[in-house]
């Protein structure tokens, strides 16, 4: 394997996977110290701008002894597998794929990093030249991109669908509880005050979004947009119309730690397979899973925590203003990888009750919920 130069990332051709599906040092590479172009390991202590997310879903390199990809190439498969490692909005990505042809392996991956940077620009809440930042901080912006718009009409839907329980106006319920964990030499052992989070709350209502082609607005001061529990999602589907719209007809798209897309099979012949990890032990798996095509999305509060028990975490209960815990995990299967991602947060935070008729909106779509108790229901049933 060798790294292609000239790109953000790194890109590499690859014979097989190791058994973990983890990719091996880059060649080059001294122990401890990332290969030249690639992005530096980051051994740092969790701040408030630098919550980590767990892994939930792994790629599996092998099952039963099956290699994820053949070590041989065959007279009648002359494609190479490739593999690009990057960040898309402050995460890790990684693409699998095959293709005969390098240089148009080099062409088109440089199409799809292009595309990551101009949609970071739309949604990077860590960037302040961001359109969501410039919503944030100005409570207003002129003449928004189409993807932005796209992006908050499904975001609508699903806070109509869910009865406000799915909410990208819930920032300010984030920056409190980051405030209040992260704001002190010793972390407390409880959350905020209950009159804390009534402010906090006061300022949480999807339907004081105002959007146009002419502008999105925010109904008052100090409301805050959030759009990370669907624009990974968007981020992946786009990156896969390029792929695709460029002749890639097998591949793999692994970004955010949570997001798996991808089209036809392995150089095996077989599907590829995939494990949900188990969100009371994160470390093993709970399932086991075998995609051909479409995406599959986990949101789970075991993931971004504030504290080491769990019980305060990110996805929140928009009707009480702390975390939501009617289950420990969700997954969802859709054709777009926007749809899946948007799904599983809607379906984590909104009462079990709605949660079929969520799914029955969208055509295709299937989810895994995990119970407190570890009991897994299989949606629609």
């Amino acid at each position: 394997m060798f790294l292609l130069p000239g790109l953000p990332g790194c890109l590499l051709r690859r014979s097989r996977l190791s058994a973990d599906g983890v990719a091996p040092e880059t060649i080059g590479a001294a122990a401890g110290r990332p290969a030249a172009g690639c992005p530096p390991r980051d051994n740092k202590p969790m701040t408030p701008g630098r919550l980590g997310r767990r892994r939930a879903i792994t790629i599996l390199g092998t099952f039963a002894g099956i290699p994820l990809l053949a070590t041989d190439r065959r007279a009648t498969d002359p494609a190479v597998l490739y593999q690009w490692t990057g960040t898309a909005l402050g995460s890790p990505a990684r693409v699998l794929l095959y293709h005969p042809m390098r240089m148009q392996v080099q062409r088109v991956v440089a199409l799809c990093t292009a595309e990551i940077e101009r949609l970071e620009r739309i949604f990077a809440l860590y960037r302040p030249d961001s359109e969501i930042a410039r919503v944030n901080l100005d409570g207003r912006i002129a003449q928004p991109s189409d993807d932005l718009l796209l992006v908050l009409s499904l975001c609508e839907r699903l806070s109509a669908l869910s009865d406000g329980a799915f909410d990208v106006t819930v920032q300010p319920l984030w920056d409190l509880y980051a405030r209040h964990f992260f704001g002190a030499e010793t972390p407390p052992r409880e959350g905020p005050s209950p009159r804390a989070i009534a402010v906090a709350r006061s300022l949480v209502n999807w339907k004081e979004i105002a959007f146009s082609g002419r502008q999105v607005a925010l109904g008052r001061p100090g409301m805050g947009l959030t759009l990370n529990g669907v624009a990974q999602g968007y981020l992946t589907d786009r990156v896969v119309d390029i792929l695709r719209n460029n002749g890639f007809d097998r591949l793999l798209c692994d970004f955010g730690k949570s997001e798996i897309a991808v089209i036809g099979r392995r150089a095996d012949n077989r599907p590829w397979r995939v494990g949900l990890a188990d969100p009371r032990q994160p470390e093993k798996f709970a399932s086991v899973l075998d995609l051909l095509q479409g995406a599959l999305c986990t949101s789970g509060g075991y993931g971004t925590k504030f504290e080491a028990s769990g019980k305060y975490h990110h996805l929140f209960d928009t009707a009480t203003g702390t975390s939501a815990s009617h289950y420990i995990a969700t997954s969802v299967l859709a054709p777009s990888a926007m749809v899946a991602d948007a799904l599983s947060t809607a379906l984590y935070v909104a009462p079990p009750c709605r949660s079929r008729d969520m799914l029955a909106n969208y055509p295709g779509a299937k989810a895994l919920m995990t119970l407190p108790d570890g009991a897994v229901q299989h949606l629609p049933g």
